[in-house]
């Protein structure tokens, strides 16, 4: 790990500097990177203030004095959002927008320059690495944690989960038909409901319902478009895997649609073995097992050993 973290930081100085990140007028704007990558994420048709911190990362404090430079400069206006007073829609100006024109103009021309002194197979290694570093980077962003299967982020991503799996199943899908997971049973202490977030939006979702000391399942698997080849989909059922662990649960189980070839792949390929129908969900085809071995958890390992549950997923993409 040491010597990555060193490959690193070796990176980041030569990019920061070769990108001109370290001047404090990025592309001779009279301003620092961070308020012109300000400028350009606001877009030409503007965008709420709390979005803009999170696909930025940035805090709030900071924000609002980048935002109040650029309002000094002319180029943005902040006003309420009329749907929502407590949030500020933030817009560019028309002295904005021509300077976000020169930001795209004057970046292609840095990019120009980074690939100019090299020769055709440098810059075709150049580039594809790039997009490889921007790939696993973006990667690197997406965020885990348990949800209120109540919030608006977990609703959105139960909506797009169903949608999905009625227009991929052969004759649809109808969640009243399927094994249920409603708000209650994925609430602790009864399951657990996990949501991936990437620059702040929902991009996935993973459950695990229990059922005290008998079989449990793992439910609501869907992992947004926009964030598949990700990894994402292994690192939800993975955590999820783990809180299985902490709960005492030793042998997990999942069950799948054949249309979800890519759901049965991760399975296998995450330790997951065919194994006989278990249930009666009328919308799978394929039923997967994992031995987790020893559990772990607050209790002693007699009455660990002695405490089982098996796990059921229904997986969507």
């Amino acid at each position: 790990m040491d010597g990555a973290v060193k490959v690193v930081r070796q990176f980041n100085r030569t990019v920061t500097q070769r990108v001109g990140a370290l001047n404090d007028e990025y592309l001779a704007r009279n301003r620092p990177l961070g308020a012109s990558r300000v400028l350009w994420e606001i877009g030409p048709g503007g965008c709420d203030a709390r979005s803009l911190r999170a696909r930025l990362d940035l805090d709030s404090g900071y924000l609002s004095r980048l935002l109040r430079s650029l309002e000094r400069e002319g180029l943005v206006e902040t006003e309420p959002d009329e749907s929502d007073k407590r949030a500020r829609i933030v817009r560019l100006t028309k002295l904005g927008r021509t300077e976000r024109g020169v930001l795209d103009r004057q970046s292609d021309d840095l990019a120009r320059s980074l690939l100019a002194p090299l020769s055709a197979n440098q810059r075709a290694r150049l580039v594809g690495a790039m997009e490889v570093v921007e790939r696993l980077l973006t990667a690197s962003l997406v965020t885990i944690d348990i949800e209120n299967p109540r919030s608006e982020a977990a609703r959105q991503c139960i909506a797009s989960y169903f949608a999905e799996l009625n227009d991929r199943f052969e004759n649809g899908f109808d969640p009243g038909r399927s094994i249920s997971a409603d708000a209650e049973e994925l609430t602790e202490p009864a399951g657990v409901l996990l949501i991936a977030r990437l620059r702040g939006g929902p991009v996935g979702c993973g459950a695990l319902k229990l059922h005290g000391r008998g079989p449990a399942e793992i439910k609501r698997m869907w992992i947004d478009f926009r964030a598949r080849g990700l990894g994402v989909g292994r690192r939800i059922l993975g955590e999820l895997e783990q809180h299985a662990r902490q709960r005492r649960v030793r042998v997990l189980r999942l069950e799948t649609n054949r249309s979800l070839v890519e759901a049965q792949n991760l399975y296998r390929s995450a330790g997951f073995v065919e194994v006989e129908r278990f249930n009666d969900e009328p919308y799978a085809h394929h039923w997967f097992e994992k031995n987790l071995g020893r559990v772990v958890g607050p209790v002693g390992s007699a009455e660990a050993m002695a405490l089982g549950a098996a796990v059921t997923s229904s997986d969507s993409p």
